[in-house]
């Protein structure tokens, strides 16, 4: 485990103190905003294969969907699912730059960025990393992926992140998200908006810090 501290002081009952992860899963969304939030946590790496902890614990036994992330707290409870730890995270720490404000129209529209990540990107990855899917099928899902990845180069336009000028919780995800395109040979390399606002997001000290961490950076 990797201890990271820093001065942001967390409500006693939120107290942040584990992060179940793989290296460059859908976990690294809510490591990157643990960073950029500041708060202290434990990073506890899980092999994707054996679901095992490096301890030999049986990751099942806590988090039974069998997926991470996991964000334990100090009193036990644990949640689960990326974009709605990111949101725990946001609104604890008060960062209404990384999620605006309960109630405001800006708030959902980095929710909707946020489900449409999820639902329309992520699990379309899922044939793609299967080895099951024979090629013909992995060529048609990576089709209808590669024009949603159109759609949102073209929402992007020269807007700095997703929704503006502020880096949000949907930057952290659809960063994730999108660096998978290199693993299954997606060539997103002409989409000029996407590969700008990724080499932005990837300059940000604490997706640098997120990706070292996770051994995705020399």
């Amino acid at each position: 485990m990797l201890a990271v501290s820093a001065g942001f002081l967390w409500p006693k009952r939120g107290h942040v103190v584990k992060l179940y992860y793989s290296p460059g899963a859908c976990s690294l969304a809510p490591h990157i905003m643990l960073r950029e939030i500041g708060h202290p946590f434990d990073l506890v790496k899980v092999d994707p294969g054996s679901h095992k902890t490096p301890d030999g614990g049986d990751f099942y036994a806590i988090n039974p969907k069998g997926c991470v992330p996991v964000l334990q707290l100090d009193n036990g409870e644990r949640l689960t699912e990326g974009p709605v730890i990111a949101q725990y995270l946001c609104d604890q720490a008060k960062r209404s730059d990384l999620m605006p404000a309960f109630g405001s129209f800006e708030r959902y529209r980095v929710l909707e960025w946020q489900n449409y990540i999820t639902s329309e990107l992520h699990k379309s990855f899922s044939p793609l990393f299967n080895s099951q899917f024979d090629a013909n099928a992995k060529a048609l899902h990576a089709s209808g992926l590669r024009k949603k990845f159109d759609w949102v180069s073209e929402a992007l336009g020269s807007k700095e992140y997703l929704c503006g000028a502020n880096f949000t919780a949907a930057d952290a995800y659809l960063f994730t998200v999108t660096s998978w395109a290199r693993h299954v040979d997606l060539d997103l390399s002409n989409l000029t908006n996407l590969q700008g606002y990724a080499e932005r997001v990837g300059k940000r000290p604490s997706v640098q810090a997120a990706l070292r961490a996770e051994g995705l950076l020399k």
